[in-house]
């Protein structure tokens, strides 16, 4: 692999192949190895950020800090952005300083592909618009291959705002390569409109969505979508939708939860669901793992994109 814009046609093998090192390196993360210093020696990382992040920027800071290299961090607020450049000039600009290769993140669905056709550099998708976040969708699935032992075969629903999001496209695609069953569960005004193509289940009442689910991946609700005509209200989403104790305890299910962040806390997902990593009821939240394993994997993908 040269670049990593998306995860609708990696095969298993390479998914796998990047599972595995990340274990390595959640292991090594733990214990310090001074081989991790030099494996990116001399490599610049350009983080290109025009929309706002925690944890993907920072992570991929760390991660690429942790095999030695070094990074620039672009934000377009404080750029020639402002000015009226464009985003082809912003990155040919940059490659011209030498820059080995770009972690970008843009609102317009194919920005990560049309950079990887205009530039030799390295391109990794760090979130384009409503269509991909790989990197996202392979810390969450280590974080189901790390609890569960595999992922073939184990029944997953992606919870919330579906039709607007990235992560749940680059979850389905890496889940169903990797043979898991998929579900979407949501309100049919954030559910895909033809989910034929994709190969998942739809749930429309999130009980029984629970009472199939080995794990729920929970979305953020993007709170626009109350006012944009999507939802009558923020407080009927969370009635239906939100994810909580009572509904758990309801159906009496051990259910593991995933949550990409930030959290709208209490909307749809509870304090007690979220914060839950010791569970003697029905639920373990993953939120903190997930935050842990995505400098693994994001370690594994700069060394496998980067280093060989």
């Amino acid at each position: 692999m040269k670049n990593l814009t998306g995860l609708c046609n990696l095969p298993a093998g390479d998914i796998h192949t990047l599972l595995d090192l990340a274990a390595v390196f959640k292991k090594r993360l733990v214990t310090p190895d001074p081989s991790f210093s030099v494996t990116l020696q001399n490599k610049r990382i350009a983080l290109v950020f025009f929309e706002n992040s925690t944890r993907t920027r920072f992570s991929f800071d760390i991660a690429a800090r942790h095999l030695g290299g070094s990074t620039l961090s672009f934000s377009a607020s404080g750029s020639s952005v402002s000015k009226g450049e464009s985003l082809g000039d912003t990155i040919r600009n940059l490659e011209a300083m030498q820059v080995d290769a770009f972690v970008l993140r843009h609102a317009s669905s194919g920005a990560a592909d049309f950079i990887a056709g205009i530039t030799a550099k390295t391109v990794i998708n760090a979130g384009d618009g409503s269509h991909e976040h790989p990197t996202q969708a392979l810390l969450d699935i280590f974080t189901l291959r790390e609890h569960f032992g595999a992922v073939k075969g184990l029944n997953i629903v992606i919870l919330g705002d579906v039709l607007h999001s990235r992560v749940a496209r680059s979850n389905i695609f890496g889940l169903k390569t990797l043979g898991a069953n998929v579900a979407v569960c949501g309100p049919a005004t954030l559910l895909f409109s033809d989910t034929s193509h994709l190969g998942v289940s739809i749930f429309t009442d999130l009980d029984k969505a629970i009472e199939w689910a080995d794990a729920a991946l929970v979305l953020r609700l993007q709170l626009e979508r109350a006012t944009g005509g999507y939802l009558p209200s923020l407080e009927e989403y969370s009635t239906h939708f939100g994810l909580n104790d009572e509904r758990l305890e309801r159906v009496r299910k051990h259910l593991l939860v995933l949550h990409p962040g930030p959290i709208n806390r209490e909307i749809e997902i509870s304090n007690n669901v979220a914060d839950r990593i010791q569970p003697p009821g029905y639920s373990k939240s993953m939120l903190l793992e997930q935050v842990t394993n995505g400098v693994a994997v994001r370690m594994a993908v700069l060394q496998t994109l980067l280093a060989g």
